[in-house]
């Protein structure tokens, strides 16, 4: 076995839907039998008024449940050719704790996706992996963010993010200046995702940061430049029980503002919750609660694998702004039921703005469209 899938083996320990799916074993649950004792554990709750300190709250939060540091992006190559990137790093701490000594007891989880959108290819190169935060070989560390999984890194120094992957078929290497302090979304920070007010995130955004870096693909190397974003998210109850999944939108907009919108839809077809924050240009902030946004599709692609039809084109309400979303191609379903169990959409996406009139200029983002092949479970 190979050292790359002996890590994915071990993290699949920790998760019981990978673990399924690669024939492991899950872990013991409490009360089981056996040589240690597992404990069902209690998760701190998201709750408004609590300050976001920096770079402290860049870091890792353990005790949390769930928390992801998400980089996309578009770069330009030197031939002139778009491409997309996307690089997110998963944190998980399961529900139970052991007083098992041993560095691979399961008390964390990571897990990582990486991919290239390439409309030359016409659909994405994606890989991914999962482990343990054992023996050096992974971590994420408190204070100031830096994640990692073998060679795949995520870090800032300073006021720059560095990535660098090496996946099967792609590898790039990145740095991401941040051009502003970042950008909180909801009540400080404090992002409601649903009706009950466990239901919710500690969010922001690092928008429109200046990339340089390179790029191999297909065994080519492409110096490149763009645009990129980063949100970083902690939760310990993300999603409702009544919700599917989520569509979600970051775009770093041409005047140096940013736009941020989701939507979580409920199992039974219905928006169960909505927000969004919109930053202009002059630095100005404005928030939208569930009833001032609304994604609207215009056109669906359907999957040749698996057959989930995703709104891949949409029109995005704030308010009174009205945002046309189109992608960069249409085919850039990524396939993670290796890490995190599921088959979503993720990909670059192009924004123009509907109602400022003929000129009005738009942006680049990145769209995630996640619970159609199934209902997601965090």
């Amino acid at each position: 076995m190979s050292r790359r899938r002996f890590l994915a083996a071990l993290g699949a320990l920790a998760l019981p839907g990978a673990a399924r799916a690669q024939g492991i074993p899950a872990p013991r649950a409490p009360g089981a039998s056996g040589a240690s004792v597992a404990r069902e554990i209690a998760y701190p709750a998201v709750r408004p008024g609590v300050r976001l300190t920096f770079p402290r709250d860049h870091g890792a939060h353990p005790a949390f449940r769930t928390e992801w540091w998400y980089a996309t992006g578009w770069l330009r190559t030197a031939r002139n050719e778009d491409l997309g990137f996307q690089v997110t790093f998963f944190r998980t701490r399961p529900p139970f704790d052991t007083d098992n000594p041993s560095a691979f007891a399961p008390r964390q989880l990571l897990l990582a996706h990486a991919a290239l959108a390439d409309a030359g290819l016409g659909r994405l190169r994606h890989d991914q992996r999962a482990a343990r935060p054992a023996l050096g070989l992974a971590g994420a560390e408190a204070g100031n963010t830096r994640v990692w999984i073998d060679d795949w890194t995520l870090a800032l120094e300073g006021g720059t993010y560095r990535t660098r992957v090496a996946a099967r078929g792609f590898s790039f290497e990145l740095a991401m200046q941040a051009q502003r302090a970042p950008l909180l979304h909801g009540e400080g920070g404090a992002s409601r995702k649903g009706r009950r007010a466990g239901e919710a995130s500690h969010y922001y955004s690092r928008p429109a940061m200046a990339v340089q870096g390179r790029v191999e693909r297909g065994g080519a190397e492409d110096t490149v430049s763009g645009v990129a974003w980063l949100d970083h998210e902690w939760s310990s109850t993300l999603m409702a029980p009544e919700a599917a999944g989520w569509d979600w939108i970051g775009v770093s907009l041409d005047d140096g503002g940013a736009l941020m919108a989701f939507r979580m839809r409920g199992k039974d077809g219905t928006d169960y919750y909505a927000g969004g924050t919109w930053m202009q240009a002059d630095g100005r902030v404005r928030g939208y609660g569930p009833q001032e946004v609304a994604f609207l599709p215009q056109r669906r692609w359907r999957s040749p694998r698996n057959g989930t039809e995703y709104p891949v084109a949409l029109e995005v309400r704030l308010g009174e702004t009205r945002w046309r979303i189109e992608p960069l191609m249409d085919d850039q379903e990524l396939d993670s039921r290796a890490s995190t169990g599921t088959i979503y959409w993720e990909g670059a996406v192009r924004a123009s703005r509907l109602d400022a009139g003929e000129g009005a200029r738009g942006g680049r983002g990145y769209l995630e469209l996640t619970g159609y092949w199934r209902p997601l479970t965090l």
